[in-house]
């Protein structure tokens, strides 16, 4: 790899050229995607703002207080943190170059996420049953897109660990799949941050009078 790499100094940042003539900045793959980042923070900034307006626009129907069950969404809040947890373990696994370990972390992170994601689409399919859809009233629309795209991205970060996996059984450790299980890590512990303050600001605050 290191005959199929050369490094081209100037007045510019270091520029990565390989043998096809492609050009790759240093460290240009996460400060990308700390840029992505911050994009989607806009985009939860924007339906956190949403909700805090509507939270109180019931149109007559039901509240949090009717509605949320605590304890089913305490579960779920532990899951999901105890899959951030794993996937720590995954990065260690990493650093100690562990295939096998890293694998099986993040198959454990993976069946987590799909955990959470299942407690979530019962905790919507009740609602729906009893009425609670989101045309119901503004409330109930801007709790669905809240936690509906919460639930959404951590699809998304569950296919991509998938992949993620498919790759390091093939490739095992490279550069490249390294950059890529940082990229889900910073990703993954993202939506545990969001979550947080959806449990806080749309549970706990929704049940109180």
């Amino acid at each position: 790899m290191a005959d199929s790499i050369a490094i081209a100094r100037g007045d510019s940042p270091p520029v990565f050229l390989d043998t096809q003539g492609s050009h790759h900045p240093q460290n240009g793959t996460l400060f990308g995607f700390w840029l992505y980042l911050l994009s989607d923070l806009m985009i939860f900034a924007c339906l956190f703002a949403t909700y805090g307006v509507l939270s109180r626009s019931f149109a007559a129907g039901p509240s949090g207080r009717d509605l949320f069950d605590l304890n089913l969404v305490a579960i779920n809040t532990g899951v999901l943190l105890v899959s951030s947890i794993t996937y720590g373990l995954a990065m260690i696994s990493m650093q100690r170059r562990s295939v096998r370990g890293l694998i099986g972390w993040l198959l454990a992170t993976g069946a987590l996420g799909l955990a959470f994601l299942g407690i979530e689409i019962y905790e919507f399919a009740h609602l729906i049953h009893l009425g609670a859809g989101p045309q119901r009233s503004a409330y109930l629309s801007a709790f669905f897109a809240l936690v509906g795209t919460h639930g959404l991205h951590v699809l998304f970060g569950v296919v991509w660990l998938v992949v993620l996996v498919v790759q390091l059984r093939r490739h095992g450790i490279t550069p490249a799949n390294a950059r890529r299980v940082a990229c889900l890590s910073m990703f993954w512990h993202f939506l545990d941050v969001v979550w947080i303050g959806v449990f806080s600001f749309v549970y706990l605050m929704g049940v109180l009078p």
